[in-house]
Parts: C-alpha cells; sequence; structure tokens
C-alpha cells in the first residue's frame, strides 16, 4: 500500500512541479509576453490561501478522502487543460481566473497526500513514511523543472504542459483507492492523529521532515504554553458536530498569530518567498537572453531544486550540535539575497552570440546553486519551527495555513515579477534580493521584546 502511494504521491507532485514552469513557457511562447506568463503562475499559486486551509478541513471531515482526492485532481487538471487550449485564443483576463480556480484545488497534490499517512500505516511506522514522504516532496521539486526543460527543448513549451497534465491524470486512481477513514477520531486519539499528520505535513516542495518531527516532538509541550498560544486553542474536534468550519479555519490563524516565535517565522518566510518569483520568472528570459534558449531557464530551475535536495541531505547527515532552526532561517535568507544579486549581474554580462556555455551562463547556473542553497535549509528550518511551537491539537491546521500564507505570498511577487522582468531583467532580480533584506529585517523587529527573565 505504501508503494502504491508513494508512486502516486511522487506522480501527482511531479506533476504539480511542471505546472508553473510549463505554464511559464507555453505563456511566454505562445503571447511573447513576460507578463501574461508570470500572472497565469500568480492565478495558480494566488487562491491556495484559501484552497489550502479549506481542503484541509474538507478533507479531514469526508469519509472517503480519496476520492475527494481524485476530483481535486481532476479538476487541477481540467483547469490547466483550459488554460493551455486559450493560449492565443481567449483573452488574458479569462485565462488567469481559471488559473486561480484550478489553484483552489492545488493543495490537495501536496498536503492533501500527506495527510492520508495515518489512515495507511500503523503509528509505530508512521515516521518512516514521513521520511519517504518528504523524498516524494525533493524527487518531485527536482525532476519537474528538469523534465519542463527536456520536453520543452526536445518539442515545445505546450508538450510540457501535456506532459504534466498526463502525469495528474495518472495518479488519479491511486487516490481514488486510498483507504476509507474508518472512524473519527475523538479525543486522544483525535490528537494523536493530528501530531502524526503535522509530522507529515508540507511546507512546501523540498522537506526533512523525519528530523524536524523528531524535533517537533520533543518541544510539543513548550509549544503548547508559549506566548499563550495554548490559551487561544480550541479542543479537538469530535468528529464536526462541535465546530463550524469558520471556526475550524479560524483555529489555525489564531494559533500563529498568538505565538512568537511562529508568527515571527511565518512572516519571515511570507516576505521572502514573495521574492523567489522574481527568479522563478527571469530564468526563462536568462535561459533566452545568455544561452539562446527558453529552455535552459527551466534547467537553471532544477538546478536549483537539486542544489536545495543536497543541502537538505547535507543537513539531515550532520551530526552533534546544529544551530537552531530559527538561526539557519535566517542565514538562508541572507544566502538566498545574495544569490538572487548574484543573478542580477548576469544580464550586465550576456555575450553577443548566447550560449549554454558562456560565461554570463555559468554566472546565471551559479547562483541557481546558491538558491537552492538557501530555499532547502530555509524550508527545512521553518517546518521545524512550526513542529517546535505547534499545539498538537492544532498542528495539521498551521501547517496547512502556514503553507498557503506562504504560497499566497509567492503569488504576490508573481503578479509584480512579470513587469519587471519584462522592463529590466536585473531590476527584477535585486527586486527579490532587497525582499529578502526585509525579510530579515522583518525577523529582526519581530524578535524585540521584553526579556524574560531567566531561570
Amino acid at each position: 500500500m505504501i508503494a502504491r502511494y508513494m508512486f502516486g504521491a511522487v506522480t501527482a507532485r511531479t506533476g504539480d512541479e511542471m505546472s508553473g514552469p510549463a505554464l511559464l513557457v507555453a505563456g511566454l511562447a505562445l503571447t511573447g509576453s513576460p507578463v501574461v506568463a508570470s500572472w497565469l503562475l500568480a492565478g495558480l499559486t494566488a487562491s491556495a490561501a484559501i484552497g489550502g486551509p479549506l481542503l484541509g478541513v474538507l478533507l479531514d471531515r469526508a469519509v472517503y478522502p480519496g476520492r475527494m482526492l481524485a476530483g481535486c485532481l481532476l479538476g487541477y487538471t481540467a483547469g490547466l487543460l483550459a488554460v493551455l487550449l486559450g493560449l492565443g485564443h481567449v483573452p488574458d483576463a479569462a485565462l488567469v481566473a481559471v488559473a486561480v480556480l484550478a489553484g483552489l484545488l492545488g493543495p490537495a497534490l501536496t498536503g492533501g497526500w500527506t495527510a492520508q499517512l495515518p489512515l495507511l500505516v500503523p503509528a509505530a511506522r508512521l515516521e518512516r513514511a514521513s521520511a519517504l514522504d518528504a523524498i516524494s516532496y525533493n524527487a518531485a521539486g527536482l525532476a519537474g523543472p528538469a523534465v519542463v526543460a527536456g520536453v520543452a527543448a526536445a518539442w515545445d513549451g505546450q508538450s510540457a504542459v501535456v506532459v504534466s497534465l498526463a502525469l495528474l491524470v495518472a495518479a488519479v486512481p491511486i487516490a481514488y483507492r486510498l483507504p476509507a477513514r474508518t472512524h473519527r477520531a475523538t479525543g486522544e486519539d483525535r490528537e494523536g492523529s493530528q501530531e502524526a499528520a503535522g509530522q507529515a505535513s508540507p511546507a512546501g516542495s523540498q522537506e526533512v521532515a523525519g528530523q524536524a518531527g523528531r524535533e517537533g516532538s520533543r518541544h510539543a509541550g513548550r509549544g503548547r504554553s508559549q506566548d499563550g498560544a495554548g490559551r487561544g486553542a480550541a479542543p479537538a474536534r469530535d468528529g464536526g458536530g462541535g465546530r463550524g468550519i469558520r471556526q475550524e479555519l479560524a483555529a489555525g490563524f489564531t494559533a500563529i498569530a498568538r505565538n512568537a516565535p511562529l508568527r515571527r517565522a511565518t512572516v519571515t518566510s511570507m516576505v521572502s518567498y514573495s521574492g523567489v518569483p522574481m527568479f522563478v520568472v527571469a530564468a526563462p528570459l536568462l535561459g533566452a537572453a545568455l544561452a539562446g534558449a527558453v529552455a535552459c531557464g527551466a534547467l537553471l530551475l532544477a538546478v536549483t531544486a537539486g542544489a536545495a535536495l543536497a543541502a537538505n541531505a547535507a543537513l539531515a547527515r550532520r551530526r552533534g550540535p546544529s544551530p537552531s532552526p530559527d538561526a539557519i532561517l535566517v542565514a538562508a535568507t541572507l544566502l538566498l539575497g545574495v544569490a538572487l544579486a548574484l543573478a542580477a549581474v548576469a544580464p550586465q554580462l550576456a555575450p553577443a552570440r548566447p550560449g549554454p556555455f558562456t560565461a554570463a551562463f555559468g554566472v546565471a547556473v551559479v547562483a541557481a546553486v546558491l538558491a537552492g542553497v538557501a530555499e532547502g535549509p530555509q524550508l527545512t528550518a521553518l517546518l521545524a519551527v512550526r513542529h517546535r511551537e505547534a499545539p498538537p491539537e492544532l498542528r495539521s491546521q498551521i501547517f496547512t495555513t502556514g503553507a498557503s500564507l506562504k504560497i499566497t505570498s509567492f503569488a504576490a511577487g508573481s503578479t509584480v515579477a512579470g513587469p519587471l522582468a519584462g522592463a529590466d531583467l536585473g531590476a527584477a532580480l535585486l527586486a527579490g534580493a532587497a525582499l529578502q533584506v526585509a525579510a530579515v529585517a522583518a525577523y529582526a523587529l519581530l524578535s524585540r521584546g521584553p526579556r524574560r527573565p531567566r531561570p
């Protein structure tokens, strides 16, 4: 059962990771406008703030969550297909609206799968299953942009979208056959299952959930009482009869707002992630300007994902005392700013004859590596902070809510990344670097407060 789950998760998540870059490449090829391409990406991600928490509540209430996941996969696929068929034939605003509707279902491809792990394996094997599930995010994050680059180079951007759709459809039968929920947990069972699901919940496309989950379990009690998070927490659900959906949705936001470390890490990641689209949108343009092929830009995204995977693997294998996740979050954000600033230098070195072996494209590759080395540990550190601080009875809500806020920040950055990149590629990348500095400044400001007396 876990092998079938992993195949479906990797397939669905690879299709998801392909969808954004593929839409960028296809939109740029069919419309010739980086603005339209970036708006499509923004539309696909903007609605995650609504779709993520709402899907989490509905999946928790469903007796057959796998069937709901299958429906979400089909709806997401249909939305992407409608956008692809409409490019160049339908008004841009209508296509962006379709992308927004499809994006509502996007979180089902990530957290929706992960939340089903407790239904598949016993509690004794959940930690190992969570580690395997985390690998599916890493593999999809690495394979998605690479497949887009290969398909776009061999055929075109439209073909890359078609391959993405095929992968999503292939995961539908596996999702549909996921096990039913045999009973609704209450009391301690509910709390335990939420804690287990929280250990498996995603904070993004590359995570090392095993190490962070162990850290979260050691600090669960501290996270419940610190900064009043426990006082604002509502009791565990009793099967859906005691609390409405609005109350359940509000619980995650309230817990984040009342817990200082959670609030600080969430705001920092949101500001930082709003600058990431500057590089994502600029990548195809960098590939075209420096290497002579838009597909080389998708390759830059694959390099970033590979570097993130390697950095996370090295961090997980580290022995002895390691820096706190809060310190790693700050350091990684600063390194991401350095990477974006270096990428901004590459267009200034653009050669007269573009090629993949020019010094300018080499600088872009180095910047992509540094960005991955920063993004991987940054995401892992954010996950560890959530595990450490989240009350067990609200852990799933905090993970889905925090992830949705972060994705929404990405969407906000995407709306301005296209116009900036179209006007001045270097300026867009410098704006992304400036947002990383702003994220660190926000962390510092939110760290101020009355000092706690030493015990």
